[in-house]
């Protein structure tokens, strides 16, 4: 398969008419500079696909449903409440075709590979299926009828607060002992059928699993992904001060190996030393800017962040809108909102570009996968954007997607096969048709 891209960004920036020569799901070659040829599949600009480093897709079923204020104050903590409420509903049909409407979703937006962060285990009553993974096996199947990419981070989630505090009743269905959830992570790892994947794992959070427990997990599953929620909310912060003397970051990096194969979840809360200690680490920043807004968990520090070298990635976390541009927009804005000021993620240049490449990075770090970039040897994960103005420069195209209006997905390819045509999915009817079987059911 051979590609004519007039603008293709390629790693040291763009070029212009570029030839990408596609085999075995991955780019053969790169050729810049030569005219288009006779047969050449056409695209006005190729950039490589975003991963999403962190995704609940079962949320993507209450997408807008918790968006109506209640008696008090609304908090993360009562909309997390709605959260049980909804999982409490799903069946392993239900989980599927949830999770395919959201894949296909993230393929229309340019993402290519996501990172599940899966902590929906057993039936509504809490016991175990017959197959420990059920549910995993569910998010396999949608990874692959939708062909997005899929790292999959079984959660082990064992308590419902500091100190090994006992799980609410909503949280009967993510519990596991170590014993189970290590036959949970064996069933996974000889299902994994698809080269593309990767198998991780994932204490839910510091409330989720002691420092022991997670100790025991990276030296029972070492070298694969590790991702962990913390410092997502100032209670949080609290409550972990009041357990352990020290805040969320701080405890972490004193009680467990935090290194280049972990991911931080939202570290919304984090003092100048934390900061330094995860960028220290090589472990990645897991932003997911337009779920920390929706559910006001406030903005990550990423001037000192990046600053101090830290690497970061994105995800979109509770699916509450599914943007590769939103998402690094919400990042951003919300810098400018907080430091008064503009162009505040990168030193110089175009912000969106840097942006864009820097999530690019972080996010296939934090995913186990090839970094994607286009070059011979990559995974042929390809974007395609068209610019309806036509204006010939793309040098701002990046910045003009994220930033202004217009720029649009036309064409996605996961592994070299067309996942989305103009725009569409290629199985957007049946996969919105199942999804809304199960919602119209449930809501």
């Amino acid at each position: 398969m051979r590609i004519h891209a007039a603008a293709a960004l390629l790693p040291g920036g763009w070029a212009r008419d570029v030839r990408l020569d596609l085999a075995g799901g991955q780019i053969k070659a790169v050729t810049p500079d030569v005219p288009p040829a006779p047969g050449d599949h056409r695209l006005e600009a190729v950039i490589p696909g975003m991963p999403n480093l962190h995704s609940h897709a079962f949320q993507r079923g209450f997408s807008g449903l918790a968006e109506r204020r209640g008696p008090g104050q609304d908090s993360f903590w009562t909309w997390r409440e709605i959260m049980y409420r909804f999982a409490l509903q799903l069946g392993p049909e239900g989980v599927e075709a949830i999770a395919a409407l959201a894949f296909a979703e993230m393929l229309e937006a340019g993402f290519t590979r996501v990172g599940e962060f899966h902590y929906l285990h057993h039936d509504p009553d809490g016991r175990p299926y017959a197959d420990p993974a059920e549910l995993s096996l569910r998010i396999f199947a949608a990874a692959e009828a939708t062909g997005i990419a899929l790292t999959h981070l079984p959660v082990f989630y064992a308590h419902g607060g500091f100190g090994g505090a006992p799980a609410d009743p909503g949280q009967r269905r993510f519990l596991h002992d170590p014993d189970a959830f290590d036959r949970l992570m064996e069933a996974c790892a000889t299902r994994i059928a698809r080269p593309q994947d990767r198998l991780g794992l994932a204490p839910h959070s510091l409330r989720a699993a002691t420092p022991g427990e997670i100790r025991h997990l990276a030296a029972r599953w070492p070298d694969r992904p590790f991702h962990i929620h913390v410092a997502e909310q100032a209670r949080e912060v609290e409550e972990c001060l009041a357990h352990s003397g020290a805040r969320p970051v701080e405890w972490l990096l004193d009680q467990a190996p935090v290194g280049p194969d972990w991911c931080l979840i939202h570290a919304t809360h984090l003092s100048d030393a934390e900061i330094a200690g995860i960028a220290g680490t090589g472990a990645v920043a897991g932003l997911c800017p337009v779920t920390e807004a929706n559910l006001g968990d406030g903005v990550f520090a990423a001037p000192a962040f990046l600053a101090a070298g830290g690497a970061f990635g994105i995800g979109t976390d509770s699916n509450v809108a599914i943007s590769v541009a939103q998402e690094l927009r919400m990042l951003e804005y919300s810098q400018r909102l907080t430091h008064r000021g503009r162009n505040i993620c990168t030193r110089a240049g175009a912000t969106g570009l840097a942006l864009f490449t820097a999530a690019l990075g972080g996010g296939a770090k934090a995913l186990g996968a090839h970094p994607p970039e286009l070059t011979p040897g990559a995974p042929a994960d390809l974007v395609a954007l068209a610019d309806p103005l036509a204006l010939d420069h793309p040098e701002s195209l990046i910045d003009r997607w994220i930033f202004g209006h217009g720029i649009h997905v036309t064409e996605v390819r996961a592994a070299g096969a067309i996942v989305v045509e103009n725009g569409r999915h290629r199985d957007r009817d049946r996969i919105e048709a199942a999804a809304a079987r199960v919602l119209r059911q449930l809501i």
